[in-house]
C-alpha cells in the first residue's frame, strides 16, 4: 500500500485539542499522571499475581481449584498489563522517568517487551490509528478480519464464534512469534523499528529466557514434583 503521511504544515486541530486538554487538567485541578488509585490498583495487582503464582506453584491445591485460580492469575495478568504497564510505557504512570520505565518493564515479566511495545503503540498506533498496513493492532492474519479493506474468506462469518479461542493464545503468538518476527525483521508492518542499543537486545534475550523459565520449566517441574491434587 502506499505510504500514509500527513500534512503538518497547518496542524489548527491538533494545537486546538491540545490547549483544550491542557486547560482541562488545570481546571478539574488533576494531575496528567497517576494518582492514588493507580498506586493501589498497582499494590493489589502486583502482589496478588506473585501470590497466586506462588500458590499453585507450592500447595496442594485440588484440580478444579487450581485451573479456577489460574483463570484467575490470568486475569490479574491482563490487569497488570491493561493497568500499569500501558499507563507507565505511556509515561503518564509517574512524573519520573525511572519509575515509569520500571514499571513498564512489567511487560517484559508477562513476555513482551516493552521498548517494542513502546514503539508499536505510542508511536505507530496512535498515528496510525486502525489504518490498514499502518497499525499492527489490526494487522492481517489468516484467522481474523478486522477491517473491511482485508481480504474476506468464508471462514470470517463465524470469526465472532471463534475469537474466544484466538485470544486464547494470543498471548502465546505475542510472545514467541509475533515479538520475535518485529525484532529480526527490524520493522512493525511497513515501518522500520527503531534501533535498538545493546541494553534493550540484552532486555529483549533476558526476558524472554526468563519468561520460558518461570512461566514454562518451573511449572512443569512442579507439577511432575508435586502433582495437584485430584480430589474435588
Amino acid at each position: 500500500m502506499p505510504k500514509v503521511t500527513f500534512n503538518n504544515k497547518s496542524n489548527t486541530f491538533f494545537t486546538a485539542l491540545k490547549a483544550e486538554v491542557e486547560q482541562y487538567f488545570r481546571q478539574q485541578k488533576i494531575k496528567k499522571t497517576g494518582n492514588w488509585k493507580l498506586y493501589i490498583k498497582t499494590g493489589v495487582l502486583i502482589p496478588s499475581a506473585i501470590g497466586l503464582y506462588i500458590s499453585l506453584l507450592l500447595f496442594p491445591i485440588p484440580s478444579l481449584l487450581a485451573l479456577l485460580l489460574c483463570a484467575v492469575l490470568g486475569f490479574v495478568l491482563a490487569s497488570v498489563g491493561f493497568n500499569v504497564m500501558h499507563d507507565a510505557c505511556h509515561g503518564s504512570y509517574s512524573s519520573k522517568k525511572w519509575v515509569n520505565e520500571t514499571f513498564g518493564y512489567s511487560l517484559n515479566a508477562l513476555g513482551g517487551n516493552a521498548f517494542i511495545w513502546k514503539f508499536k503503540h505510542n508511536i505507530i498506533h496512535h498515528t496510525y490509528t486502525n489504518v490498514d498496513g499502518m497499525d499492527d493492532d489490526i494487522a492481517k492474519s489468516p484467522l481474523m478480519r478486522q477491517c473491511d479493506t482485508q481480504k474476506w474468506v468464508p471462514a470470517h462469518r463465524f470469526q465472532h464464534i471463534y475469537v474466544v479461542l484466538v485470544y486464547a493464545i494470543s498471548t502465546f503468538a505475542w510472545v514467541f512469534m509475533m515479538d520475535f518476527t518485529k525484532y529480526f525483521k527490524h520493522r512493525i508492518c511497513s515501518t522500520p523499528l527503531q534501533k535498538m542499543g545493546f541494553r534493550e537486545h540484552f532486555i529483549f534475550w533476558l526476558s524472554k529466557a526468563l519468561y520460558v523459565f518461570f512461566y514454562i520449566l518451573i511449572p512443569v517441574y512442579s507439577c511432575h514434583c508435586f502433582p495437584v491434587s485430584t480430589c474435588c
